[in-house]
């Protein structure tokens, strides 16, 4: 009988019994937070884990607990990448390729959060540009590495609910910006590109699916003021209180965690293709801006995904 898990579910907990010996597996965003504690539950349990970071020496000093904590012929070993850079994302990419090392996992987990209106170095919006654009590009570029029976995990967001993408104006240049309905679009992408990557993928028999790790205490939460936070918290208070729900809480950095390594390791691969997952479940469908759990349909519309594709394509470029 499978294991079930659910909101309060840890990395370890998820991987109890799971020997990841001879997998391989790549994970963005290894300097603090949720990849860090990725990387270290994988390669505990005997994954060689590549970690992607941009600033390497804060990498370093992070995961020195994921090496001291490796077993069964497990480890971890670190790449520069700035997602906000599409030269060094093609720089890591085309390294990796010509290394020849296959994945059998990439957890596409690095991001920004709720900035001030800025641009990536390619003049992208930069949460779209970092969350989204760097990601489709790095991860189509290492494509070709990928084993079958290979899966790709990206991390959205419950954020998703603030807004659906805007195909007509990604860079806000004629749109009001804010913060969250930017990081909204974002992680709204990040749930389009794993459906349309699962399409084009999965008869090589490798899967794409997203998932929301949960409300956490991370570096996330940096570009947010105090005040900011707890009105976002006493409006999912309220909603919950609504629908009978209890107040919301914060996960652990090991449960926000979880969710990744459910979905790439432990779920059945044709339950979460294409999927939305939250607690280490698959997410129903849900409607309205308020409410923080479950999907909303834009999120998972085929034909939007392949329309997003398109858009991607053109803005960075390069066909995949």
């Amino acid at each position: 009988m499978a294991k079930s898990f659910g909101a309060t579910s840890t990395t370890d907990e998820v991987l109890k019994g799971i020997d990841l010996s001879g997998k391989r597996v790549l994970v963005t965003g290894v300097s603090a937070g949720l990849g860090v504690e990725t990387a270290r539950a994988l390669a505990a349990h005997g994954a060689t884990v590549v970690g992607a970071a941009r600033n390497l020496d804060k990498a370093k000093i992070a995961t020195v607990q994921a090496r001291e904590q490796a077993a069964k012929g497990g480890g971890l070993e670190l790449v520069e990448l700035d997602l906000a850079s599409l030269g060094s994302v093609r720089r890591c990419a085309d390294g990796l390729v010509a290394a020849g090392k296959p994945f059998d996992l990439v957890i596409a987990n690095a991001g920004v959060m709720a900035c001030p209106k800025s641009f990536t170095a390619d003049g992208f919006e930069t949460q779209f540009g970092t969350n989204h654009l760097g990601h489709f590009v790095f991860v189509n570029r290492i494509a070709s590495l990928l084993k079958p029976g290979a899966r790709l995990v990206n991390l959205s967001s419950a954020g998703h609910r603030f807004s659906d993408v805007d195909l007509d104006d990604p860079n806000f240049e004629r749109t009001p910006y804010t913060e969250f309905g930017a990081y909204g679009r974002s992680k709204t992408a990040n749930i389009l590109f794993a459906v349309e990557f699962d399409r084009r993928h999965k008869e090589r028999g490798i899967r794409a699916t997203a998932v929301h790790p949960g409300g956490i205490r991370t570096e996330l939460a940096r570009h947010m003021a105090p005040d900011a936070l707890q009105q976002m918290i006493n409006q999912v208070n309220a909603a919950n209180a609504a629908k009978g729900l209890p107040p919301f809480s914060y996960k652990s950095i090991p449960q926000g965690a979880a969710t990744s390594v459910w979905a790439g390791v432990v779920a059945k691969a044709d339950e979460v293709g294409g999927r939305y997952c939250e607690d280490c479940h698959v997410a129903d469908f849900t409607e309205g801006s308020e409410i923080r759990d479950g999907v909303r349909t834009y999120a998972l519309d085929p034909e939007r995904a392949k329309a997003l594709w398109a858009k991607s394509e053109e803005m960075v470029g390069e066909r995949f």
